[in-house]
């Protein structure tokens, strides 16, 4: 192993030391009001973006941004060409960029762009793009690939489909976790009515993770026995639209455990890397519900069924 690979491992476990956790999103998400869980959240780990008097909206892409910058931070300190894993890992970043600079150019609202540096692969080229023709034909000739529409939903789930992939094929350990995302974003797809919208490339997509038997189901619950085991185990319990959330808590729980096994190996490495970053993303995740709960309020309704889920 190189010392570029031991001193971003031990980078990533002292970036994920800093976590807040579940206990500390549980009091994060308890705070009286969202003022108060952001002055609170402005004196943690996530300070460098998180500013007080931000609304939920702003202060959830904060915690986003920060992580991106811990990520850069991360890359930073791998050997040279070998920051590849996580790139991969942050390529959501990319997404949430280019999906939302389509829908400005359809004069949608939009967050700012995130801030990828070293991470980007396409967003270059995106960013320049003045119509979801040019969009379209940027991310043709990226990694990406065409994703077959400028349509922003065909879009959002074309590149979601095909980050999955992209994590698969490149990122040691995350494989499973790859194959129940995909498994995710189709049943999403269904139960929005929004099959239609899975072009060619998408489908390919996710067939190669949730193998080809998939696309004979019409309905979320079929959808789990046609799906390989990964995609399956996540989907087994979703009847309903209603139960897709639940997946989606199941699903970060379980990245988060693994996560913090393969951070936790005795032997600096590529992995033990991968499992401090996915760490730092599922900390993320877990601090913008507790930041969804706060502005519930104390009483609120819900606001213990959103505690429960980040905690």
């Amino acid at each position: 192993m190189s010392a570029g690979w031991v001193a971003a491992a031990t980078r990533g476990r002292g970036l994920a030391r800093r976590c807040l956790g579940t206990a500390g999103a549980r009091q994060l998400g308890s705070a009286p009001s969202l003022g108060a869980a952001v002055d609170a959240l402005a004196e943690t780990p996530y300070r460098r973006e998180v500013r007080s008097g931000m609304g939920l909206a702003e202060a959830q892409r904060a915690v986003a941004a920060t992580t991106l910058w811990h990520l850069r931070v991360l890359a930073g300190w791998a050997p040279p060409l070998g920051a590849e894993p996580l790139r991969l890992l942050a390529a959501g970043f990319e997404v949430a960029n280019v999906t939302g600079h389509l829908a400005r150019l359809a004069g949608r609202p939009a967050g700012e762009p995130f801030h990828l540096g070293s991470l980007a692969s396409a967003w270059g080229a995106v960013s320049a793009t003045r119509t979801p023709g040019e969009v379209r034909s940027a991310l043709r000739h990226s990694v990406w690939g065409d994703p077959g529409s400028e349509e922003l939903g065909a879009v959002r789930l074309g590149l979601q489909l095909v980050w999955a992939r992209r994590v698969f094929d490149g990122v040691p350990g995350a494989g499973g976790w790859a194959v129940a995302a995909a498994g995710l974003v189709v049943a999403r797809a269904l139960a929005a009515g929004a099959r239609p919208a899975l072009g060619l490339r998408a489908v390919a997509e996710a067939s190669r993770l949730l193998g080809p038997r998939w696309t004979r189901a019409t309905s979320l619950p079929e959808l789990a026995p046609l799906s390989t085991p990964p995609a399956a185990r996540a989907l087994r319990a979703v009847a309903g639209p209603e139960d897709l959330w639940r997946a989606e808590v199941a699903w970060w729980r379980s990245v988060g455990a693994e996560a913090g096994a393969l951070a936790a190996r005795p032997r600096p490495d590529t992995l033990s890397v991968v499992g401090s970053a996915a760490l730092l993303l599922t900390d993320a995740w877990r601090v913008r519900g507790a930041l969804g709960a706060a502005a519930v309020g104390a009483g609120g309704v819900g606001r213990s069924e959103a505690l429960d889920a980040v905690a």
